[in-house]
């Protein structure tokens, strides 16, 4: 993994020839060596297909292209963040959330209705997050944002976890997933802003929760 954690809102990526990266543009804070950092107008791994379906689903946050030998540290507003290394599987997390990542993973979008149907459209309007979701997918690591700490909750087959979706930050794996309705769930158990909806992931992966119900 490229990235060391320095503390829970700053990461270290080390970089070497031929190897790049993409981060938030406004996410350096500090670098050593010969780096260069230059807008990304390509979309990353997946092209320009990527880069068109990513503004298409609203999904355009900039990117800066990171490239050179040495190090960089990066952290954004503060935020808290988490590391999640991918070993050939897909990260779906809002395009809003990514500090950095591996240049050699493949970047894409998928539209929240295809993972539990018109329930899965909704969850994108309850959740705030729209319709549509970044994927990044392949061999490598990732750091994304959260507001306070983040837990990471292994999903396995037969054993659902249920989510308050605002407090989502991504997931990975082969997982399903479909909001339901929870008649005063929020109420009593939940902290969200009142909606009585919990979001259940099933399947073989992973969940990050976050600490807060705030969007970034």
């Amino acid at each position: 993994m490229p990235f060391r954690e320095i503390n829970s809102r700053m990461v270290e990526a080390t970089l070497v020839p031929g190897q790049r990266m993409f981060s938030q543009r406004g996410a350096m804070l500090a670098y050593r060596g010969e780096v260069s950092f230059t807008p990304n107008v390509q979309g990353g791994q997946g092209g320009l297909a990527s880069l068109i379906g990513r503004r298409v689903a609203g999904e355009a946050t900039p990117l800066m292209t990171v490239e050179g030998q040495g190090t960089v540290l990066f952290g954004h507003g503060g935020h808290h963040i988490q590391l999640i290394g991918l070993t050939g599987d897909t990260l779906f997390v809002e395009a809003d959330r990514l500090l950095a990542f591996d240049g050699t993973l493949e970047q894409g979008t998928m539209f929240l209705g295809s993972q539990g149907g018109v329930m899965g459209m909704v969850r994108g309007q309850v959740s705030g997050q729209g319709l549509f979701t970044t994927t990044l997918r392949g061999h490598g690591s990732v750091a994304v944002m959260a507001h306070g700490g983040v837990v990471e909750l292994p999903i396995h087959p037969g054993r659902p976890v249920h989510v308050d979706p605002q407090a989502y930050v991504a997931h990975h794996g082969d997982v399903r997933n479909k909001l339901s309705t929870a008649l005063g769930w929020r109420d009593m158990v939940g902290r969200g802003s009142g909606e009585a909806f919990q979001l259940e992931l099933s399947g073989s992966g992973a969940v990050y929760v976050q600490a807060s119900e705030e969007k970034l």
